[in-house]
């Protein structure tokens, strides 16, 4: 029997909320985004990225510590 997948919880939310609206706030496109943790060396698609902010997809410590980078905010803020 397959694993059903994990529902994302109001933490995983309101950090999709957050990574849209600090990126919507620099001006940048999901896709320069997604370039940018990509050349920190966590490949990351826009496609992936949307799902992200869309909280559609769970993400782990390694994409949210890129996120942060990207977004020159501190790890902390995303997941407030």
């Amino acid at each position: 029997m397959a694993a059903r997948p994990l529902e994302i919880g109001p933490y995983g939310i309101r950090a999709a909320r957050t990574i849209e609206i600090l990126r919507t706030e620099r001006g940048l496109a999901q896709r320069e985004l997604a370039a940018h943790v990509t050349a920190l060396g966590r490949p990351m698609s826009n496609t992936m990225l949307s799902r992200i902010e869309r909280a559609q997809r769970r993400r782990d410590v390694d994409d949210l510590v890129a996120l942060a980078q990207a977004l020159d905010v501190p790890l902390l803020t995303l997941l407030q």
